[in-house]
């Protein structure tokens, strides 16, 4: 492990807390959702959402610490917009772009992060660059449904 433990730490969080974000939104909007194909791929999304925290969690522990949830602030603020989205229009197409939208918010804060701690415990780095993939992933099926 690396001398400055609390970057680690605060990289391990940040990681964990931008999938936690993933699923947050997805559970904002999922029971909207008409289109079953679609469904689905949010369903598989979640699902790749919990797989980064869960190990984000198991590193933390390593490192002595839990992980640390996103606030009521932004889980309130992200319910708000989504259902004020939704009011608009509620359409898989819609859905599916407040989605990449979200996405690519998180490929944007997650790639900052890379960079700014690139000198960081590999396996951190590691699951960094699996979550950015992942998003990356998660934009190109999500276009599908624009």
């Amino acid at each position: 492990m690396k001398k400055n433990m609390s970057e680690e730490v605060e990289f391990l969080q940040f990681i964990y807390k931008n999938a936690e974000m993933g699923i947050i939104g997805i559970n904002n909007i999922i029971t909207k959702v008409q289109d079953e194909k679609f469904e689905k791929v949010l369903n598989e999304q979640r699902e790749d959402y919990k797989s980064i925290c869960t190990e984000a969690e198991d590193i933390l522990k390593k490192y002595g610490k839990q992980n640390e949830e996103v606030g009521t602030m932004a889980k309130v603020g992200t319910k708000v917009m989504s259902e004020m989205t939704l009011l608009k229009e509620n359409t898989t197409q819609s859905i599916a772009k407040m989605m990449v939208e979200g996405t690519n918010k998180g490929i944007v804060e997650i790639t900052e992060k890379i960079n700014a701690y690139n000198n960081s415990d590999a396996e951190i780095v590691v699951l960094a660059n699996r979550l950015k993939s992942m998003l990356e992933k998660n934009i190109e099926e999500l276009k599908k449904y624009l």
